[in-house]
């Protein structure tokens, strides 16, 4: 059996493009992909389904996880889905945004707090990570010592809180409850841009705090 090993795939795209192909912005995404050389984990599905079936190559894929329903890690999820035989898991408090961008053609199963998976004989555990999205998850993998936090945390801070379901009060209590109980040496894999750990970013706490964003 092979060591188990982590792939990041980066992809671009538009969202908020309107029904005449005007406006949008541009984002890159990271796309994370956990497994050996026989099975294989998607985590998150942004922009290129064709990218995200490549890097997964000819190994069985055990699933897409979203780290929550906005429409820049959803947006391939059908068709990446579709090219590997695989189902789609979503929180359902995201279900909401996941149809603005799908509309009635439902992710496959919903993702519970604490709820595992096991690929290439490592545990992948959900924690629930709600402020950024109500549906917020990040995806805990101990073994590897990472945890994949989507837009939950970043090098510097939380993620955006400026919509009206989002709360930055919550998604600050997420991460101090969910993510900075974490071994100082975790390595943060974040849904865009570049890696961190839980130690590089802990002692910033109580300036986010402060800051309010």
């Amino acid at each position: 059996m092979s060591e188990p090993k982590v792939d990041r795939i980066v992809t671009r795209g538009r969202i908020g493009v309107g029904d005449d192909g005007s406006g949008g912005v541009e984002l890159e995404n990271n796309v994370w992909v956990v497994g050996d050389d026989a099975q294989a984990i998607v985590i998150d599905a942004s922009h290129d389904a064709e990218a995200i079936a490549g890097a997964v190559g000819d190994r069985e894929a055990l699933g897409i996880l979203l780290t929550h329903g906005h429409e820049d890690h959803v947006n391939a999820a059908l068709d990446a889905a579709a090219r590997l035989d695989t189902h789609v898991y979503l929180h359902p408090a995201d279900l909401f945004l996941w149809e603005a961008t799908h509309g009635l053609a439902a992710p496959d199963f919903e993702l519970a707090d604490g709820a595992s998976f096991l690929v290439a004989g490592v545990e992948v555990v959900v924690a629930h990570t709600p402020g950024h999205t109500p549906g917020s998850v990040s995806f805990l993998a101990p073994a590897l010592g990472l945890v994949f936090s989507g837009d939950t945390l970043f090098p510097g801070g939380p993620g955006a809180t400026r919509w009206d379901y989002s709360s930055f009060p919550e998604i600050l209590d997420s991460i101090a409850s969910r993510l900075f109980t974490l071994p100082g040496e975790t390595a943060v894999h974040p849904g865009h841009g570049d890696d961190t750990t839980i130690g590089s970013e802990r002692p910033a706490l109580a300036e986010w705090r402060s800051r309010g964003w």
